[in-house]
């Protein structure tokens, strides 16, 4: 039989969806094929509407080899594996002759565990040991999600948390899930051979595809026991949020209050004395952090230098006392005994990264209102891990709307751990860049507004010429309006000002839900919503509701940020351009995303307005509007609120 065609299978797909085939989708799964056939790699960027999921799915389906798919939204993991895989397959089968199985893996404390619902969660000393669910009022909110999750767990399938809905706090969450430290693995387990997470696992051992999370990746990158079953090709799409999801895997922290836990759960199940250093170690730790000012620690101080050595020591001897002794007069030993181990682990794990000092890790201190300090440590870069985990042994594609900063691949690639395009060389992974581009129209959908006579944004207080900017152009465009902010406090600043000025319903972040708030903003085109980075992803309202996105200033990281300042200075040490490289390269990558919020269909109209003069004024302008889609450009004021106040018209005159 002749292998059928990948022209031919892309087509079948595309009608099975209700899609239309795009030349750039072609282009993209062209190059999917080509990569997995050559054992090679590659980034491609492909716009929005270029149909990107079809555009890797058909040509790694159509190869036969198991392949993962690894994303960075929950949205998308659950669109592949509950719309697109399942009609992919249906509509590939008459040709591949063969139905490709898919399965969905995330990591364990992401399903419902039956050893922590029936045999409760071990509580801290002072608690008690307790059954969680008698603990709470039913009348609580907690009470009333224990009480919701008991019942889920004899109807799920899954055990999985994303399919609970609606859902529940992570604080009632945290009460039936265990991490995969806290675990006491299948085989010790009396829930083994029901566990949800072993299910997920053997059902991604069978599976043609696997598609994950950029956690579980990194965690399956970093901590050498597989996690992931072997596999031939990887696919990682919203490749963009790779390196930050990596870095926070790789980041470790102490507080007093997680050393203080650990103390109260290691204390019964070892002797006196070395339970009393594991508390003299924590009350020293306590005190050093009471003291601790925000900000990075180039040299640790000799004071936490000797709390964290302590820790590190005591820890250690807790750890190889808890392995040594049993008591049987403790409840739910081996799960008490998990719990305790895992938190007395992380200390030690943490403590030691942190004395033993590297070139290659920042370590800060942070403080919050509520919690108090926290110490934190990261990898200066994860380049040289991800160059050396991610690109051995498989062929490698990395997709996004947006991997070219400044106009380029490079720059995304420096990150991964990759070469410049084409640069061979001893343990350097060839990898090739291909823009397959969008099939909208940009300049004639959109334009991108630069107000240019406004004053450069400063650090602190109010901008009053900036507000009444954002009010005019609300007004002008009748609403319809997504604003993207910086920062919170400057996301309720503005929608605590416009409320009082604009009859325009607006909508913040963190009032409801993200859902919740979307689905309102879609349903009524008056109405504006307001938030901050984490919106500038996973919104997607095409249509008439939404024709004007708003940013308020270039979204550079603050300069006290420790990781990224140290970034930044480690880039100029090596003789490079720190700004550009670290700087400016996440400003870019946030405001691309952010803009992309704008044009999600062929009919969209509209503009995107940044009230920074400094992406029309700066020598570093071009480099960010390079980066972003190729909308028509303009600082004129009056040109724009023209053609917002026609867009709008034109709306109004189609009834929406």
């Amino acid at each position: 039989m002749t292998k059928p065609s990948l022209p031919d299978l892309l087509h079948a797909a595309v009608s099975a969806v209700g899609g239309t085939e795009r030349p750039g989708q072609v282009a993209m799964a062209e190059a999917v094929a080509e990569a997995i056939d050559d054992n090679s790699h590659r980034l491609i960027q492909a716009g929005t509407g270029t149909g990107k999921s079809l555009g890797y799915l058909v040509p790694a389906l159509a190869h036969g080899e198991r392949v993962v798919v690894a994303t960075a939204t929950l949205a998308l993991q659950r669109q592949l594996v509950e719309r697109d895989l399942p009609r992919t397959v249906d509509a590939l089968h008459p040709q591949l002759r063969r139905r490709p199985q898919f399965a969905m893996l995330k990591g364990r404390s992401n399903y419902l565990c039956l050893h922590r619902l029936h045999e409760g969660a071990p509580q801290d000393e002072e608690d008690g040991l307790f059954d969680q669910f008698e603990a709470a009022a039913p009348t609580s909110r907690l009470g009333q999600d224990l009480l919701r999750l008991r019942d889920w767990a004899d109807e799920t399938e899954t055990g999985d948390r994303d399919d609970l809905t609606p859902g529940v706090s992570d604080k009632a969450w945290s009460q039936i899930s265990v991490s995969s430290r806290e675990c006491l693995g299948a085989t010790k387990c009396a829930y083994g051979a029901e566990c949800f997470a072993e299910a997920a696992r053997e059902r991604a051992k069978l599976a043609d595809v696997v598609v994950t999370n950029h956690a579980l990746l990194a965690i399956d990158a970093i901590e050498g026991a597989p996690v992931l079953p072997q596999h031939e090709v990887l696919i990682v799409d919203e490749a963009h949020e790779l390196v930050s999801r990596v870095t926070g895997v790789a980041t470790g922290e102490l507080t007093p209050g997680q050393v203080n836990r650990a103390v109260k759960r290691s204390a019964k199940l070892v002797d006196e004395k070395i339970a009393d250093a594991l508390q003299t170690a924590s009350e020293s730790f306590e005190r050093v952090m009471e003291l601790a000012l925000p900000g990075r620690l180039e040299q640790i101080p000799e004071d936490l230098g000797y709390a964290l050595m302590s820790l590190r020591d005591a820890a250690r001897n807790v750890i190889s006392a808890i392995g040594a002794t049993r008591d049987k007069s403790v409840h739910d030993e081996d799960a008490v005994r998990k719990q305790a181990l895992a938190a007395v682990e992380n200390i030690h794990t943490v403590a030691e990264r942190i004395t033993n000092g590297s070139e290659y890790d920042v370590v800060w201190y942070e403080r919050h209102d509520r919690f108090g300090a926290t110490l934190r440590v990261a990898p200066l870069s994860v380049s040289g891990l991800l160059r050396e985990k991610l690109f051995e042994d498989r062929s490698v594609v990395l997709t996004s709307a947006t991997l070219k900063i400044g106009g380029g691949f490079n720059g995304v690639a420096a990150s991964l751990g990759l070469s410049p395009e084409g640069v061979e060389g001893d343990d350097v992974p060839l990898w090739k860049g291909l823009d397959v581009g969008s099939p909208f129209d940009y300049p004639k959908q959109g334009i991108l507004y630069v107000a240019k006579h406004l004053a450069t944004p400063g650090r602190e207080g109010t901008r009053g010429d900036m507000m009444d900017e954002l009010a005019e152009l609300i007004e002008a465009s009748g609403g319809r309006t997504l604003g993207l902010f910086s920062s919170m406090r400057g996301a309720k600043a503005a929608a605590e000002e416009l409320r009082g000025r604009l009859d325009n319903p607006i909508l913040l972040q963190g009032e409801e839900t993200l859902g919740e708030l979307i689905k309102n903003f879609a349903a009524d085109p008056k109405t504006c919503l307001f938030g901050t980075l984490s919106l500038w992803q996973g919104v997607d309202v095409p249509g008439p509701s939404c024709q004007l996105v708003v940013m308020d200033r270039i979204p550079f990281p603050r300069p006290d940020d420790p990781l990224m300042s140290a970034r930044q200075k480690s880039v100029e040490e090596h003789g490079g351009n720190g700004f550009m490289a670290v700087a400016a390269t996440h400003a870019a990558l946030l405001m691309a995303q952010g803009a992309g919020r704008l044009v999600r269909a062929s009919g969209d109209r509209g503009v995107v307005a940044v009230l920074d003069p400094r992406l029309a004024t700066a020598r570093y302008g071009s480099f960010l509007r390079a980066t972003l889609p190729d909308f028509w450009y303009t600082t004129d004021r009056n040109q724009v609120r023209r053609s917002l106040a026609a867009i709008d018209a034109t709306a109004k005159a189609d009834g929406k």
